[in-house]
């Protein structure tokens, strides 16, 4: 096998070529190693390669195969992991010169599992200070750039781990989300990712409180499949996550195999809020969404009309969290911390209790409004994003469609279900004039995450992307 076949292989490939011992996992590891040698300097996916433990990891997966052993389930299959994420051993900086020099003293719970499924882990991806805004760049590893056009951001905060995929870094990455971080770069980007029902994945240890209530682990990839493999391997409870849910004792793997035979799917280009939108996102969504009819399953515009839940959001939510964490930082360091995270610190500085509470309120609210919407359909269908992926040097579109846009106006779509911890997928639906990526979001009620993967899996099938690949070489 040619090493430019390697590169965009699924990760389901991949397991069945080495235990066919068809290739070993060394020869897919060290064919990775030199594709990101070529490749990541022109993107800066990867902020921290781990290239000597994931050559160990390879050989320890093809011993398994040569002995006879159990074989894992994810046995030899390479991924990243995000740079918020701690990986006992390997230099963990969470974007922050603050931890410029970290070495975590044990991997987080979700790293754990990944490792002891068999993965390869080629080393840890780019990400914003703290993962504090939608666009990846930092003071420490600077940018990472969009694989379709490197003058574009990649999105964030997961944007080296959707850089990585979609540029044949790797099959799998480990991603979180806590505004939209996993869905926004896998848009932007043009892969597959999901954040599931909050709690889903247990996360241990973390260092702060920022996110803790809207964050959620996540996989990326170019494949459904690969994805609800990961998936089942992340998931199970955690006695030290007081967050994580209960096991559903499913496997999404095997439960994507069938497709349900009856839906009813709400669509929404607005969510009663969102006034601005791209007009090219809007057409391909539109017309991606009405391509589940044929299937037989019901699509209809739906009228939902959730209060805009920005200001609670961004202001009484997520910036007190994070200036609680950063209070002693921001008095002592401040000029080692993002500018931009350092305004969101001195906006929560500000905040009172109540304030908080009002943030809690509407989550509250939001939840209740979409617990009345999911009596009537199954499912709910957005854009990711309300543009394409926009040039490096701004935090934001300031107009969309030659309106003005306000800070979080672009990213709208995501995070309402941070707030309220429903499982949102981001998946492919199109591309600009420009050739950039448009992704649809596929929104299920509490606990369906199977649900959304299935009509991911259905969707990918309708209309497949994987054969378009960014010309980097």
């Amino acid at each position: 096998m040619k090493k430019e076949d390697i590169y965009f292989l699924s990760a389901c490939n991949i397991i069945d070529l080495i235990k066919r011992q068809e290739i070993s996992a060394v020869e897919i590891t060290e064919a990775f190693i030199e594709r990101i040698e070529k490749i990541n300097p022109k993107i800066n996916a990867y902020c921290t390669p781990t290239f000597d433990m994931a050559r160990e990891q390879a050989k320890n997966a093809d011993d398994a195969v040569k002995n006879s052993k159990k074989i894992s389930t994810l046995n030899g299959v390479p991924t990243s992991i995000k740079d918020l994420t701690a990986v006992k051993g390997v230099r963990t900086t969470f974007g922050s010169k603050l931890y410029e020099n970290h070495i975590p003293e044990e991997d987080d719970i979700a790293v754990k599992r990944l490792k002891d499924a068999g993965c390869v882990i080629l080393g840890k991806t780019n990400t914003p200070e703290f993962g504090h805004q939608a666009i990846t760049d930092n003071l420490i590893f600077g940018k990472t750039n969009n694989p379709w056009n490197l003058d574009r951001t990649s999105g964030g905060s997961s944007g080296g781990a959707a850089a990585a995929v979609v540029s044949g870094l790797s099959p799998l990455a480990q991603g979180s989300d806590g505004g939209g971080s996993v869905r926004i770069p896998s848009c932007l980007c043009g892969a597959f990712g999901i954040k599931p029902t909050h709690g889903r994945i247990p996360h241990y240890p973390r260092i702060a409180m920022g996110f803790a209530l809207l964050s959620d682990f996540g996989p990326i990839a170019r494949y459904v499949e690969d994805a609800a493999l990961m998936l089942d391997v992340m998931k199970q409870p955690y006695y030290a996550d007081q967050e994580a849910l209960p096991d559903q004792k499913i496997s999404y793997y095997e439960g994507i195999k069938e497709s349900p035979k009856k839906l009813k799917i709400g669509y929404s280009l607005s969510l009663g809020f969102c006034k601005n939108l791209d007009p090219e996102v809007r057409k391909n969504v539109v017309d991606s969404v009405h391509k589940f009819e044929k299937l037989g399953w019901i699509v209809e515009e739906a009228k939902i009309k959730l209060k805009n839940p920005e200001i609670a959001f961004g202001m009484n939510l997520v910036a007190p969290t994070l200036a609680f964490d950063l209070k002693a930082a921001y008095n002592k360091q401040q000029d080692i911390l993002s500018p931009n995270l350092v305004k969101i610190i001195e906006m929560g500085l500000n905040q009172k209790a109540t304030d908080y509470i009002s943030g809690l309120a509407t989550r509250k609210k939001m939840y209740e409004k979409l617990l009345k919407f999911f009596k009537g359909y199954d499912l709910l269908i957005t854009p990711t994003t309300a543009v394409p992926a926009f040039k490096h040097g701004i935090m934001y579109p300031e107009k969309i469609d030659g309106r003005s846009a306000s800070p979080l106006s672009w990213m709208s779509f995501t995070y309402p279900f941070n707030m309220t911890g429903l499982p949102a997928a981001s998946i492919p639906a199109g591309w600009s004039t420009e050739g950039l990526p448009i992704g649809m979001q596929i929104v299920g009620s509490k606990y369906d995450d199977l649900k959304v993967l299935q009509v991911s899996k259905a969707f990918e099938e309708l209309a497949p992307w994987q054969d378009k690949k960014p010309k980097l070489d």
